[in-house]
């Protein structure tokens, strides 16, 4: 993979490939005579990255994207995110953050930076656990020292899952947190307190954001939504995971809309605090039986279901956000239920892979998450 470097001015977003060829993605205005941000989004091609970067291009501010297109899920819908970027202005560099001197050139010239790369998945550090260190460990510190040097404001993810089981519903920032149940987990938090470390040794501005249950357009193949929509439309069993005495499992089911206002709202808002963690959920869990049943209703097709125990895989049971904090200073407000949200997820659903998979590579329609 080639080299680059990249920049940013008030005027464009400069990427210069190894070799001298440049490739120059113009903001349209000059943003130096504006208010609007200078934004770095790692993970660009990733569901959430995607979102963010379109949202932020949108309204106006100058966005260059990073991703390393990892091959945890088929990348082709992470190079169809990619394109779909570029046509609108954003231009994704194919660069890793693991990579401390691309990672500097990257935020050349940046107010902030949304950091969302990372190794996800709970399940999956059972066959790669170096993964996770290497890219939510060693290339949090890299991104934290890139963002130092350059001055860069960050909000980064974290996520629901470094509560564990131990936190009270509705959870709170103010949980100690000092229990995850898997190895991405403990990334999670260890990015918070890393995050925790710079600010208060060198007085950055850091924001983490914890993440419940994203989906929508565009959303992970390995995640839920996706993976149970597919097997109804193939007409394969959905394992659904129980709990202790067949509890049901419950997740606070988030839309990428109500996510991503979070995100910008955690950006605009950088600065106000060298050192703060937000929720953002929908606040209305729900359980996995009823996000099938929703399923269906929007795809008009029954579902197969086999209920069986909870493997020790590091899945929590419940998921519960607070989110009065992100309200009050973040202006975060959900608005989309799970039944709209369900039936916009399966419209592009259908729209992108077509009913038969027909649409979409063989590769990424015959996918199975680990």
């Amino acid at each position: 993979m080639a080299r680059t470097t990249a920049a940013m001015d008030g005027r464009h977003v400069r990427v210069q490939a190894q070799g001298g060829v440049p490739s120059i993605h113009r903001s349209g205005e000059d943003v130096s005579e504006r208010k609007e941000m200078r934004v770095v989004v790692t993970g660009a091609a990733g569901f959430v990255g995607y979102h963010a970067a379109k949202a932020l291009r949108r309204r106006g501010d100058a966005v260059l994207g990073m991703d390393a297109f990892s091959t945890y899920y088929p990348a082709q819908i992470k190079r169809a995110r990619a394109e779909r970027l570029r046509q609108i202005g954003v231009e994704v560099v194919e660069g890793d953050v693991n990579d401390a001197k691309g990672m500097r050139a990257m935020l050349d010239g940046a107010t902030h930076l949304l950091h969302l790369a990372a190794q996800p998945g709970v399940r999956y550090a059972s066959r790669d656990a170096r993964s996770y260190a290497d890219a939510n460990l060693g290339g949090f510190v890299n991104v934290m020292e890139a963002a130092r040097m350059e001055e860069t404001r960050v909000v980064y993810a974290s996520s629901s899952s470094v509560y564990g089981d131990d936190a009270t519903p509705p959870f709170r920032e103010d949980e100690l947190a000092c229990q995850p149940l898997s190895l991405y987990a403990a990334t999670k938090r260890a990015n918070e307190l890393i995050a925790y470390a710079y600010s208060h040794t060198h007085g950055m501005n850091c924001t983490g954001l914890r993440f419940f249950t994203v989906y929508g357009p565009w959303g992970r193949p390995d995640m839920a939504v996706s993976s149970f929509t597919k097997k109804i439309l193939k007409g394969e069993t959905i394992r659904i995971f129980q709990g202790p005495g067949g509890s049901e499992l419950g997740r606070d089911f988030t839309f990428i809309d109500d996510i991503v206002q979070g995100c910008l709202g955690a950006l605009d808002t950088a600065g106000t605090a060298p050192y703060r963690i937000y929720n953002l959920g929908n606040t209305h869990p729900v359980t996995v039986t009823k996000l099938v049943e929703t399923l269906q209703k929007h795809l008009r097709r029954s579902a197969t279901t086999h209920y069986i125990p909870m493997p020790q895989s590091g899945d929590v049971l419940f998921t519960h956000a607070d989110i009065s904090a992100a309200c009050r200073d973040l202006g975060y407000a959900p608005k989309v239920s799970l039944d709209e949200g369900i039936g916009r997820s399966v419209a592009w659903y259908l729209d992108h892979h077509g009913a038969d998979g027909s649409r979409v590579s063989e590769e990424e329609w015959n996918y199975e998450p680990f």
